[in-house]
């Protein structure tokens, strides 16, 4: 087996973007966002079926030992080794037959138990010899070997002692969580309710997908987008509403949204173009913005703030730009509003396959595709050409994103990058 050395980890919050003429970096405005945002506390108590995929509102301690009770690890022989006498071979009568689910026996003296995985280990037995191990004949078996002291016994509190972190809040409930508690008798557990979230898509040219078009319109592709983006377990179904670029219809759609979500998303409407309302919007409601214009690429008019009760999200309207934004910033922000403990996406290292060119200034996150991985073990990664910030079937082909740093003019093939996987 070949060792290869360690590959350096990616940075688990940096971007590896700087700060261009008037713009926030990514990191930054990451952290602004966290420092702003209320997190959600209220809890509900939900039986384990129904938590699937829910975020763990407290800290669970292992209320029982595991396992119960000292059990058997496989089908064999329960004995005393002290009934083993002399250098061998042995030969033990077999008293009786203990399966799982029956209550715990007693190993006669001078004499094994037929014993089946899972059961309690009978009173006075120290090992359990394997089936295979021995020769059964006449009520009798025949051992040529001696047993280690406690072989194949599993003991009680082995895996978790009683009392015993078992749980850390914060965490994603999948089917490994959901065994444990579960093993350990629960039959409910505490969760954070689910986040409340509203998206409105501004612009007049938005259309339902499906509906006729007239001209200069186009269908709406953010609002699906982020629709099958939320659908997480963890997040209550979004309201979704769709707006035109009215301001007094804006201000009524953000109004109601900030009283009843948590966090209000908007798409569209927050650069600098005359039809671009939501900042005034914002502002008009009493509410602040943190953040405008993002040392990204694409994503620069992204907006942080606060309306309301709630954090306001304001995604550019490029689709693409839309995605990548919610992907690198909006979803850390919204995981840690919902008491995920360690939000945002994972980043890996890759390897490029090709070489790229980028324009410096902004830290860019390029559509790309993940090519398995070389002889190493390193993954290979290809960036998109091409791209654009309305390029939004290209996206479709993309299952990452790659990190270009803002300084970098170039990057050969072969570099060495982080990754976003998709």
């Amino acid at each position: 087996m070949t060792i290869h050395p360690t590959l350096p980890q990616p940075d688990p919050v940096a971007c590896g973007c700087d700060a261009a003429a008037g713009l926030v970096p990514v990191d930054a405005a990451i952290a602004t966002g966290l420092a702003v945002l209320r997190s959600v506390t209220a809890v509900e108590y939900l039986p384990l079926a129904q938590a699937v995929g829910r975020v763990l509102a407290r800290d669970v301690a292992a209320p029982v030992p595991l396992p119960l009770f000292d059990n058997v690890a496989m089908d064999g022989y329960a004995l005393r080794l002290t009934d083993l006498l002399g250098p061998g071979p042995w030969r033990l009568p077999v008293a009786g037959r203990v399966r799982a689910g029956d209550a715990a026996d007693r190993v006669p003296l001078g004499a094994a138990l037929r014993i089946l995985t899972g059961a309690p280990l009978p009173a006075g037995a120290d090992a359990v010899i394997p089936q295979e191990q021995v020769t059964h004949r006449e009520g009798h078996i025949a051992i040529t070997s001696r047993p280690r002291p406690g072989q194949n016994i599993r003991r009680a509190g082995e895996d978790v002692a009683q009392c015993a972190p078992l749980l850390a809040a914060g965490g994603l409930l999948g089917a490994r969580a959901i065994a444990a508690l579960a093993g350990s008798g629960a039959g409910d557990v505490a969760v954070t309710r689910r986040l409340r979230v509203a998206v409105i898509s501004s612009g007049s040219e938005l259309v339902r997908p499906g509906a006729p078009l007239r001209p200069g319109q186009i269908w709406n592709a953010n609002a699906a987008m982020l629709a099958a983006a939320l659908a997480q377990p963890w997040i209550a179904p979004s309201i979704m509403l769709a707006c035109a670029d009215d301001p007094a219809a804006l201000r009524a759609a953000v109004a109601g949204a900030a009283r009843d979500a948590d966090i209000v998303i908007t798409t569209g409407g927050v650069s600098v173009g005359d039809e671009d309302h939501l900042r005034r919007v914002i502002d008009s409601l009493g509410g602040r913005t943190h953040v405008m214009k993002l040392a990204m690429k694409p994503g620069k008019p992204l907006s942080i703030g606060q309306v309301g009760g709630a954090l306001w999200l304001g995604l550019p309207g490029n689709p693409v730009a839309a995605f990548v934004t919610w992907h690198v910033v909006g979803q850390v922000l919204a995981q840690a509003m919902a008491g995920i403990a360690r939000p945002g996406p994972a980043k890996t290292l890759a390897t490029l396959t090709a070489p790229l060119r980028h324009k410096p200034g902004r830290c860019e996150f390029r559509p790309a595709q993940q090519l398995g991985h070389d002889a190493r073990g390193v993954l290979r990664v290809c960036s998109l050409e091409g791209t654009g910030s309305h390029r939004i079937a290209q996206l479709a082909q993309a299952d990452a994103l790659v990190m270009i740093p803002a300084e970098a003019e170039a990057l050969p093939a072969g570099a060495m990058v982080e990754v976003l996987p998709l």
